[in-house]
């Protein structure tokens, strides 16, 4: 059975993929090294994937009281590189939106968490991990690239 508050739940979780793909979106209209606009344009494809995979789930159990599949998703990093971000103009704003970021990142990892934790379904709970640890490497992504900046002034994208 499905309760209200999953329904609630995936509600908010829709509307935090929503805002996070929206201000990665933003954000990679204020950087201006190649690199990191590419890093959260990326992010915001990855964020409007999930949106529309909790808004199939959404439709699912809604119509059949069923939990979907969730293939899940790799995140399409380029060759290991390091770029100079020295003529990012303004590096407090940058380390702004990269921290802001990770704690979107930080919370969406939390919230999948927590629901893996309260579903019965195998299939739910096998999503709802799937989407926490999609999210825990966006977080670790974004880490790397405040480290890195901060410290040496590059761009950097590792493989996780």
């Amino acid at each position: 059975m499905v309760t209200p508050s999953l329904l609630d739940a995936i509600r908010v979780a829709k509307d935090n993929e929503r805002i996070a793909s929206e201000s990665y979106r933003a954000a990679a209209q204020e950087i201006q090294h190649s690199v990191g606009r590419q890093l959260f344009l990326e992010l915001s494809d990855f964020e409007q994937f999930h949106l529309e995979k909790l808004t199939a789930l959404e439709k699912s159990l809604n119509e059949t009281g069923k939990f979907i599949n969730y293939e899940g998703k790799e995140f399409p990093l380029p060759p290991v590189c390091e770029v100079k971000a020295a003529e990012e103009p303004a590096k407090k704003s940058l380390m702004t939106i990269i921290t802001q970021a990770i704690g979107l990142e930080e919370t969406a990892k939390k919230t999948y968490a927590d629901l893996a934790d309260q579903i019965d379904d195998p299939q739910g709970k096998e999503m709802f991990k799937k989407l926490s640890a999609e999210e825990y490497n966006h977080y670790r992504i974004l880490i790397e690239a405040y480290w890195t900046v901060s410290n040496f002034g590059v761009w950097k994208w590792v493989r996780p």
